[in-house]
């Protein structure tokens, strides 16, 4: 008998399609199109080409025999609860991010996860499956650099003009969508961060709603946090920035790396840690450096590396990952239970905005936060608060 995982897709926008378009094509080893779900009747057709069973709603397709898993590819706010059904109904869930809109959403879909041990729960992050990436964190948990002191995140590619904002009335809302490009572009550079430096502690941010756009949610976003032993970060995003950058920074005791498009990474090797250096090199040593003279690589080696872009791959990989972790032939890339790390993050740098005051994430303050939301939500106008 075949072990090939039958996906049910709920969605079936543009990354619902894509997904079809893959299992179409068997591109993912282990995984076969069980099903479709969309609210959009028309979106029938596109089933019946697939020779595929077509649901209108999610809890029926579920329910119905036809799938082991589902993706959820719909508005932010329901991925919790679509993934909560499906884990109590004993389908196995790959949820897109983010998680959840606030922590204590994510928190309850992630509670459920835990009952359901035999079932998989993982969350679409499919930037840890670029090769990039997961060498960062390879070199980061070996310790081999020491310990982190500084990492700063510039991204600020995310440019939408105002008519991506005037697409739907859900788009760029508090009620609709959650936020800015915290909760819409973001996340996958909030999930790589502290995958690879670890979670933050605290958080004190500067965010800009409605800068350049019109739109009542963040467009611009400088947030500075601090991590154990006395590390810090900074993390700054827009919408706004045609030309963009991309620039990733990590300083620690031995070395540093810095990334560049998300595609070349240069890592810089001290051949001690720097406090040593700092302590036994002589101040004539230190005027030959400064001035050219020295030979640098007395300390330091350097490595650049050009990684081909990913693009399209990862979510085929994100896909054939799940699969195999359900077949117990592989551990999950992106665990669910690791998207709470980003959505706490992005809450509390909302709330360190609005309140001006830093944010301890080790005792994240939920029920302020979701007041802070509603408030927003019903200045709107326009949706239901959040509960």
């Amino acid at each position: 008998m075949s072990n090939d995982v039958r996906l049910g897709i709920i969605g079936l926008g543009a990354q619902g399609g894509m997904y079809a378009n893959l299992l179409e094509e068997n591109r993912i080893e282990g995984m076969t199109l069980g099903a479709i779900c969309s609210r959009s009747p028309e979106k029938k057709k596109r089933a019946d080409e697939l020779g595929v069973p077509f649901f209108t709603d999610y809890r029926e397709m579920i329910t119905s025999g036809e799938v082991d898993a589902v993706v959820t590819t719909v508005p932010h706010y329901l991925h919790p609860e679509m993934g909560i059904y499906a884990l109590q109904n004993e389908v196995h869930a790959l949820v897109e991010k983010p998680v959840g809109l606030y922590t204590k959403q994510a928190r309850e879909l992630i509670s459920i996860a835990e009952t359901t041990p035999g079932l998989k729960f993982g969350v679409f992050f499919n930037q840890r499956t670029n090769q990039l990436y997961k060498d960062i964190k390879e070199i980061m948990d070996s310790g081999e650099l020491g310990k982190l002191r500084h990492t700063s995140w510039l991204i600020t590619n995310w440019w939408r003009p105002q008519g991506y904002y005037d697409q739907s009335d859900w788009r760029a809302t508090w009620g609709g969508e959650g936020g800015g490009v915290l909760v819409s572009q973001a996340p996958h550079q909030l999930d790589l961060w502290q995958w690879m430096c670890g979670v933050p502690r605290s958080v004190f941010a500067k965010a800009q709603y409605g800068f350049r756009r019109d739109i009542v949610v963040e467009d611009e976003v400088i947030a500075l946090v601090s991590f154990d032993d006395g590390a810090t970060g900074t993390f700054i995003t827009a919408t706004h920035d045609m030309v963009g950058t991309d620039r990733l920074e990590i300083l620690l005791d031995r070395g540093k790396i810095v990334v560049e498009d998300s595609q070349k990474v240069t890592i810089t090797r001290l051949k001690e840690d720097e406090q040593v250096l700092s302590r036994d090199m002589d101040m004539e040593a230190v005027k030959k450096l400064f001035t050219g003279q020295m030979d640098i690589d007395l300390y330091m080696t350097t490595e650049t590396t050009e990684y081909e872009s990913q693009w399209g791959a990862q979510h085929a990989e994100v896909l054939r990952n799940f699969a195999a972790a359900i077949n117990g032939e592989e551990e999950l890339l992106a665990p669910g239970a690791d998207g709470i790390h980003a959505v706490r993050l992005a809450n509390s740098i909302h709330l360190s905005s609005w309140t001006g005051k830093e944010i301890d994430l080790t005792d994240f303050d939920e029920k302020t936060y979701l007041e802070e939301l509603n408030k927003r939500i019903r200045e709107e106008g326009k949706f239901e608060e959040r509960s």
